[in-house]
């Protein structure tokens, strides 16, 4: 019987309230995106090592326990793990559970939407860089982005909303090809984001970011668009509206305008390494302590101890040499 601590705020060192926990479920992708993974890379997380859904399902217990109220499922690709809908029921389940979301690349979305809606899932977020085909396979390694279109609509007739389209755009990227991304969404009633790439791993530090924020107001002001007054859900997204307040566009800036005044997540890797901030090295090993027998109390006072010791901000402009490791490692 997992012990029950009081419900939160959870906050960490800086007084910001943690509420949020990203949990990559496997650090393997079906697809090579040429800033997250490089096309050669083996250094994956050796299966025996992955926590299994029940250990997944501890932890993530105790973080809700705490006061964590939101959950993502990440990877890599979290679709490629066996018995996802079913580990996603198994949180979906938590009494103090407020949000259950899941990011995709959308490969296997088509065959797994309606499963997800069905465990509780309440939101998904699905990458999506460009509706060219051929930009599509140089950007991925493959050439599938039919099956990714296939997957958003079967995600629409599972009864998902919104579906966030999320776009990473990059000092290379065309801004007609954001234009179009932007006239899809539009059409098909998703919300699309732009996001700056990061400077995670070899990869990561091959793309330069461009101001996101003056992009997007430009897009916003030619499709008619509002800034939002308020937030539009957990994440650090600023977003455009149309005049009846529903959000259309979104930029997530870590680069130009960062937002780690407001962050309010952890990420819980797949071996259960919690770490603290994408951009710093400051991790606690959940799942190593887990397999050697801790006590929920002992695995909760280990949390507790890392979200104290949170820092207060990335390095990202500053040392953008500083993380190694890819974002796949991470948890997206």
């Amino acid at each position: 019987m997992m012990d029950e601590p009081a419900a939160g705020p959870l906050k960490d060192g800086f007084g910001r309230r943690i509420d949020y926990l990203r949990v990559s479920v496997t650090d393997r992708c079906d697809l090579r995106c040429a800033y997250c993974l490089p096309k050669d890379f083996k250094g994956f997380e050796t299966p025996a090592n992955w926590l299994t859904h029940d250990e997944m399902t501890r932890l993530v217990g105790l973080f809700v326990g705490l006061g964590v109220s939101k959950v993502r499922l990440t990877g890599g690709e979290p679709l490629l793990r066996r018995g996802i809908a079913a580990l996603a029921g198994a949180i979906a389940a938590m009494p103090r559970l407020a949000d259950l979301s899941v990011s995709t690349n959308g490969t296997q979305l088509a065959r797994h939407a309606q499963s997800l809606r069905a465990a509780g899932v309440d939101r998904l977020n699905v990458s999506l860089d460009t509706l060219d085909a051929a930009a599509f396979g140089q950007i991925t390694g493959r050439d599938c982005l039919s099956s990714v279109l296939a997957g958003l609509d079967a995600a629409r007739r599972a009864g998902f909303a919104p579906i966030k389209l999320n776009s990473v755009v990059h000092a290379a990227t065309p801004e007609a090809e954001v234009r179009r991304l932007l006239d899809y969404a539009v059409a098909q009633g998703f919300v699309l984001r732009l996001i700056e790439p990061m400077p995670m791993g070899e990869c990561g530090r091959g793309h330069t970011h461009v101001d996101l924020n003056a992009m997007g107001a430009r897009l916003a002001a030619e499709a008619g668009l509002l800034p939002a007054l308020t937030g539009q859900g957990a994440g650090p997204a600023r977003y455009w509206t149309t005049g009846r307040g529903t959000p259309v566009l979104g930029v997530i800036t870590p680069m130009s305008r960062h937002f780690c005044a407001s962050c309010n997540r952890v990420r819980l890797g797949v071996d259960g390494t919690l770490y603290l901030c994408l951009g710093q090295e400051d991790q606690v090993p959940l799942g190593r302590l887990l397999r050697e027998g801790a006590s929920d109390a002992e695995l909760t006072g280990a949390i507790l101890a890392g979200i104290a010791a949170k820092p207060e901000r990335h390095e990202f402009t500053t040392r953008p040499e500083r993380i190694v490791r890819f974002m796949a490692q991470t948890g997206g």
